[in-house]
């Protein structure tokens, strides 16, 4: 018997779930809530707004669980509607507040970032995938962050495919140009190779 993959063992829990079962609906709740709080945590830099979003976003997923097509990847609905919700709490606050990048700041270590990565690396990479334009840093953290192929990506964000490689390069470009400067102050420290940084 084949192994059940990723998409079959969604598939499986989704019907259940319009179907009317809670605990399969608890078991989608827990495969993509730290996936998810990953993706919109780093789109808002608030846990707090994204703890919400997050749940507002299962709230929608069984409150439209009938209309889920199975034609799509559980996962792209799922992000797709996560991401919208991201989208619509920035839009607000920028009708009543440019945002200021120094805001953000402080708030990006309280999510989570590969703890072999040097000292203060973590902190200084958060902030520099934070301070990037919403449309790039979307691109890039569904992308290299949660390791999504181009296609998904793309399905996800309603974009072509040549758009969503372009921004992830971008984004990546934009990166290595606020990284560099810090790591080479820090190897000038240390007098030793630079560090090393997996996502560029």
């Amino acid at each position: 018997m084949a192994k059940e993959t990723e998409k079959d063992i969604d598939f499986r829990l989704m019907r259940a779930v319009q179907n009317g079962d809670m605990v399969s609906f608890n078991g989608i709740v827990d495969r993509y809530k730290d996936r998810l709080m990953n993706v919109i945590g780093r789109m808002l830099s608030s846990k707090e707004e994204a703890e919400d979003i997050v749940q507002e976003t299962f709230i929608r997923v069984h409150q439209h669980r009938q209309s889920f097509n199975f034609q799509h990847c559980l996962s792209t609905w799922i992000y797709t509607i996560g991401l919208n919700l991201a989208r619509n709490e920035l839009r607000k606050r920028k009708k009543y507040k440019y945002l200021d990048i120094t805001e953000m700041q402080g708030n990006e270590s309280e999510f989570a970032v590969d703890p072999k990565l040097p000292s203060r690396l973590p902190q200084v990479l958060s902030e520099a995938i934070g301070s990037l334009p919403e449309k790039y840093r979307t691109a890039f953290v569904l992308r290299d962050v949660q390791e999504m192929s181009y296609d998904e990506v793309a399905s996800i964000l309603g974009v072509p495919l040549g758009t969503v490689k372009s921004r992830v390069n971008r984004a990546r470009m934009m990166l290595r140009e606020k990284l560099q400067p810090r790591l080479e102050v820090r190897n000038a420290l240390s007098k030793s190779t630079l560090l090393p940084v997996s996502i560029l």
